[in-house]
């Protein structure tokens, strides 16, 4: 068995749905189970209807005018509409009244709001599916075997989930039925809809493939797979071969397009290879991520980067060695809910880095109660992720770059992991540094 999942760009609309299709239809020997998000930016309109309806307003015009068309332009008959698109959109226009109505909009009801996004994308696609002589039934997550806790927009999946799950769809598979599934959502014991936050419909694959032993879980994007750079920022970037778990995760940590890291924890558990694949371009053999690799002659397999960062420079004001300094100073980041991106230390002060997009006024004025504080908006991260066993090699070529292109760096972390290491820059040079580097560690 395979577990194959497509976003939203993959199935906007009729034409991309017709694509999805001929790529499953080619390996329907490999017992494969499909998992679908939101058509297009149904998710983006579901959410617009909400605010709408607690000013007021109910209108489901522009998830049902997408959905209709798409049923039309597949050649699929009205019965089709009927059956599988009219209901939920009754049920979806309900829910829009009951919001209307009470003014409110809490996170129980944005996720069962939400899910007619999934739930009507696994409808259309598999009658589509049926249409072209595949055996094809539409799952929501709950019946498959998804099972969650409570906390609704970012819920956590049971342990149940695991063993429902592969009673469910393995007789299914076994018996030339292709399962299509709901990604990103699940129902908690009581049975209230719930969504399982960033990575969902990523993490929704990932533990169908980890609870059947899929031989891999594909991953569709608009890419062939992981590669070296952005390609918007370095043009002769490629696709890797394979990375790591841990290395992905990193990648994606540090401004990557790759899957969350939290998805990729069932594979981890599991041993279960991941692969990324292009949509547009099937042929393509894509990245594989699995739990280790050899050493390559190369040491980097790819450099990311991420803009917009504020460094936030502490010194104690205390006395050397100051018992309980880190503890205040990451309690003080706690109460304001701020998430740390990179750490270098010493006994007496810290640089931390963090999304610029915070306000960190209430901050700077706690931390000032321990130590004096810096902090500099404007700031670039450039991560080398790869072999950090050979962290001497990839330092002396990657300061002689920085030197050669008159680039200061102004900060270095090398993180628990060991895969990556990570400098700041001013923000204007990091596109420059990453270019120079991807030409000094990969020759192009």
């Amino acid at each position: 068995m395979i577990a194959m999942k497509f976003g939203g760009s993959s199935v906007a609309n009729a034409e991309r749905i017709r694509h999805v299709a001929g790529i499953v239809k080619d390996r329907m020997d490999l017992k494969p189970v499909l998992v679908l998000s939101a058509m297009g930016d149904t998710t983006d309109h579901l959410l617009d209807a909400g605010e709408a309806a607690l000013k007021g307003t109910v209108s489901v015009d522009q998830v049902e005018a997408l959905h209709r068309s798409t049923v039309a332009d597949l050649g699929l008959p009205q019965a089709v509409v009927d059956a599988e698109i009219l209901p939920l959109l009754a049920e979806l226009k309900s829910l829009l009244v009951g919001i209307s109505l009470i003014r409110e909009l809490t996170g129980r009801t944005r996720d069962y709001l939400v899910s007619f996004g999934e739930r009507l994308s696994i409808r259309v696609a598999a009658a589509y599916f049926r249409s072209i002589g595949v055996k094809a039934q539409a799952l929501d997550a709950w019946d498959a075997g998804f099972r969650s806790d409570s906390n609704f927009t970012s819920a956590e999946l049971l342990d149940e989930t695991y063993a429902n799950v592969k009673a469910k769809l393995v007789p299914l598979a076994d018996s030339g039925v292709l399962p299509v599934v709901t990604g990103f959502i699940a129902k908690d014991a009581d049975g209230n809809i719930t969504t399982l936050g960033r990575g969902g419909s990523d993490l929704t694959a990932t533990v169908i493939g980890a609870a059947v032993g899929a031989e891999e879980v594909q991953v569709w994007k608009d890419v062939d797979g992981i590669l070296t750079a952005d390609p918007r920022v370095v043009k002769t970037a490629t696709p890797v071969e394979a990375v790591t778990y841990d290395e992905a995760a990193e990648l994606a940590y540090f401004g990557a397009q790759v899957l969350h890291p939290r998805s990729m924890q069932p594979c981890i558990k599991s041993g279960t290879t991941v692969r990324v694949k292009n949509s547009y371009n099937p042929a393509a053999v894509g990245t594989r991520i699995v739990g280790a690799l050899d050493g390559g002659a190369v040491p980097v397999r790819a450099i990311t980067s991420k803009k917009n960062v504020t460094v936030v420079d502490i010194v104690s004001t205390r006395m050397l060695g100051q018992h309980g300094f880190l503890a205040r100073v990451f309690a003080y980041f706690e109460a304001h809910k701020l998430s740390v991106d990179m750490v270098a230390t010493s006994e007496v002060s810290l640089s931390l880095t963090l999304d610029s997009a915070h306000d960190l006024a209430a901050l700077k004025r706690d931390l000032e109660k321990i130590a004096s504080v810096d902090i500099k908006k404007g700031k670039a991260i450039v991560t080398l992720i790869g072999e950090v066993s050979r962290s001497s090699e990839i330092l002396e070529k990657t300061f002689g770059v920085c030197v050669a292109k008159g680039i200061n760096v102004q900060m270095v972390s090398q993180g628990a992991s060991k895969v990556n290491i990570s400098f700041i820059v001013d923000d204007g040079q990091g596109p420059d540094l990453v270019r120079a580097l991807h030409e000094g560690f990969f020759g192009k």
